[in-house]
């Protein structure tokens, strides 16, 4: 394993955690060193130097709750044995045991997401948890058989072993519970790291599978999480010899720090979904459906539309629609005032403006944006919108608030090249409104994303609202895709030559 040089790998994740901001502040009672009072990892909240980790009795921790990555990984290991010895019938069972516990727990496991990340909408909250039975399992790993005059070949999908896996803030308990499907279908047990604005959260739903797959199967530890997650802890998961894969759901920064470690490494990284709506859409449709992702879970969710370019002829009209379909439209007054509120804008080097996001403001529903904007009668509205240029902020950035610059644009082709700069060439997701099959096709090809939606609404992408199937995890940066548990699973040939083919 290539050696990590520890102050990049400290910078960079120092860095990570700046850009995703501190989580809300902890409760007067809780203890100074939580990971809610030191979200950057400091001297109080740190782990423990791996001397004095392996000097801790026995495994350290219950039913997958652990202090330290040695302990947490070792325990894994261990159950990843007694996994194997289950076979496929037991993977199968683990994940419907975890279907069934997320789904009968949605309410009050979103609930307490909500009151400790303090970003998002508690209906959204819930949902995600009660869809986690389009996840798919071990259906997705049929071997694969290949027979001929030289004799037979079977290729199956074998576990890596252990996987570390980092969770963003934003979906704690969802990303853990769709890692956890993917994961242990393909036979793996997991060390997650998860945001430390959502620890508590992974905690909880961590201790109650665990608890459950014991009560069952007589295992525990299968899911792992560290109670306390620090910059250090997310070194050490890198480091450690347990681990044979990691998985990434964060920015740029996060991703970067773990594929320098040494480990392949499947990661999802950062999007800025982009929409264009062309002469022929039918646009009524097209703002139902442009709200409807745009406003879920207060567009937390990475594939959520960002922006929208609209063509000139029908710029007005769409608008219109986008205000029938219940949206809040903003004008040019209003979305400065806001801007104001959103961004800092400064200026850096050359004389360039740079706008840094106001991260509490990130998951805030659409009323709130609206009184930043001077309109203090927005009542329910679910989404804000308003006309803004090309290289405005809000377009820009992936900004994660119920906010929808709207640019108008003189024809088709500039609207792809300019979303397709607003992109910034993440590769993540488009949305194309438009009856006309050559802009679909010009579009998607110039876009080239890991998700292309055609007339819906984004999370159409997922299998929700259009065909398929739903992942937490989108792995842009290392190019999986929309990851499944053949992502996590290690393809094995067997092969007997001249014999067993019986034709």
């Amino acid at each position: 394993m290539n050696t990590i040089d520890q102050d990049t790998l400290r910078n960079v994740v120092q860095n990570v955690i700046q850009q995703l901001g501190n989580p809300p502040a902890a409760p007067a009672n809780a203890p100074t060193n939580s990971p809610a009072s030191n979200p950057a990892g400091s001297a109080a909240a740190a782990a423990p130097s791996a001397d004095e980790c392996c000097k801790a009795p026995g495994i350290g921790g219950k039913h997958g709750v652990f202090a330290h990555v040695c302990q947490a990984s070792a325990a894994a290991q261990e159950a990843f044995l007694k996994l194997k010895e289950l076979g496929v019938e037991g993977r199968k069972r683990v994940i419907e045991i975890v279907k069934e516990t997320c789904v009968a727990n949605a309410e009050p496991w979103g609930k307490f997401e909500l009151n400790e990340t303090k970003i998002g909408r508690l209906d959204h909250k819930i949902e995600k948890l009660q869809i986690v039975g389009h996840v798919p399992g071990v259906e997705w790993l049929a071997p694969n058989a290949m027979s001929g005059d030289n004799g037979i070949t079977l290729e199956e999908y074998a576990p890596f072993g252990v996987i570390g896996a980092i969770l963003p803030v934003t979906h704690s308990v969802p990303t853990l519970t769709g890692n956890v499907i993917s994961m242990v279908a393909a036979g793996n047990a997991i060390v997650f790291n998860p945001h430390p604005g959502g620890a508590k959260s992974a905690v909880m739903a961590t201790r109650a599978y665990n608890q459950a797959i014991e009560r069952e199967l007589g295992i525990d530890n299968l899911i792992c999480t560290i109670e306390e997650p620090t910059i250090e802890t997310f070194e050490k998961i890198c480091k450690n010899e347990h681990i044979a894969l990691m998985a990434i759901t964060g920015g740029p920064a996060v991703v970067d720090a773990a594929m320098k470690s040494g480990k392949r490494s499947v990661c999802a990284g950062p999007g800025n979904p982009v929409v264009v709506v062309d002469d022929s859409a039918n646009l009524d449709k097209a703002a139902i459906n442009i709200i409807a992702g745009a406003a879920f879970d207060n567009n937390l969710l990475c594939i959520g539309e960002k922006s929208v370019f609209v063509v000139d002829s029908v710029f007005e009209p769409f608008m219109q629609a986008m205000e029938r379909a219940g949206a809040t439209r903003l004008d040019a007054a209003q979305i400065d005032k806001l801007t104001t509120v959103a961004f800092d804008i400064s200026t850096g080097a050359g004389g360039c403006a740079q706008a840094a996001l106001n991260r509490d403001l990130i998951g805030v529903d659409a009323a709130i944006l609206a009184g930043h904007a001077g309109i203090n009668s927005a009542g329910k509205t679910d989404l804000v919108f308003g006309e803004t240029d090309a290289d405005h902020p809000f377009v820009q950035k992936e900004q994660m608030m119920p906010m929808l610059p709207i640019v108008r644009v003189p024809d088709f082709k500039t609207a792809v090249a300019l979303a397709k700069d607003a992109e910034h060439g993440y590769r993540h997701s488009a949305v194309i409104h438009s009856t006309n099959v050559d802009h679909m096709t010009h579009m998607a090809k110039e876009m080239d994303t890991t998700i292309f939606v055609k007339n819906g609404s984004s999370v159409a992408g997922l299998g929700l609202g259009g065909e398929g199937y739903l992942s937490y995890s989108i792995a842009t940066t290392t190019g999986e895709g929309i990851t499944t548990p053949k992502t996590f699973a290690r393809i094995r040939r067997c092969v007997m030559v001249e014999n067993l083919r019986i034709i």
